[in-house]
């Protein structure tokens, strides 16, 4: 009766088991791969944007990005206030917009494969994806014409977007802090902590009385 018992257990336990995978065959698991970039292409609307400040250091020219007007080179020297970045994230993943902090402009490219400089960054040639390569270095890539980076030249010049591959060293740069003045919001770190002085109360005065006289 034990040993009946004993098979009973396991074949209940066999058709369990077999119960189980099926019903994993009917309900494979979600594509968290597939999840991520379709999250990574969408704007947030929501969150509070983050604001990074840095130098974007052409491996190619050994200058730094700098946005005047709709001129976008890579002929600044470290610490130009022209070279100063804003970074400001667009996705929850690593797509960002690039303005320069004095120029107010937002780094694009156009549809000729052209770099440019642009007052409103809103539309999606100027989003960026960050790609972190194996050297080290970092690339952007447009949002809008995949495939297109942004690439320098020796002499710093713009190079068209559409002749740039991830592997080309133009497209190489290096994320350098800023060594000018604190840009926003670190703009009052020189001011100096001031204490308010009020009038003392007639509370005051008498609890300082009464220790006087104890």
């Amino acid at each position: 009766m034990y040993g009946i018992n004993q098979r009973c257990i396991y074949i209940s336990f066999h058709f369990f088991v077999l119960w189980c995978h099926a019903q994993g065959e009917n309900h494979p698991s979600p594509n968290f791969n597939q999840y991520v970039r379709t999250q990574g292409a969408v704007t947030d609307q929501l969150s509070r944007r983050q604001i990074r400040v840095y130098q974007l250091y052409s491996r190619t020219s050994g200058k730094h990005v700098q946005i005047q007007g709709k001129r976008v080179t890579a002929t600044a020297e470290d610490g130009n206030m022209y070279a100063r970045l804003f970074v400001e994230t667009d996705t929850f993943g690593s797509r960002v917009r690039i303005r320069g902090a004095e120029s107010g402009r937002y780094l694009c490219i156009n549809r000729k494969g052209k770099l440019i400089g642009k007052p409103n960054g809103r539309s999606k040639d100027c989003i960026f994806t960050e790609i972190v390569l194996e050297n080290n270095y970092t690339a952007f890539q447009n949002a809008k014409y995949e495939g297109w980076y942004v690439a320098f030249t020796r002499k710093g010049r713009p190079i068209k977007a559409s002749r740039t591959r991830e592997n080309q060293r133009e497209v190489h740069f290096i994320k350098r802090l800023h060594t000018g003045p604190p840009p926003f919001p670190n703009t009052d770190q020189s001011k100096h902590f001031e204490f308010i002085r009020f009038p003392s109360t007639r509370r005051a005065k008498r609890n300082r009385k009464s220790h006087t006289s104890s």
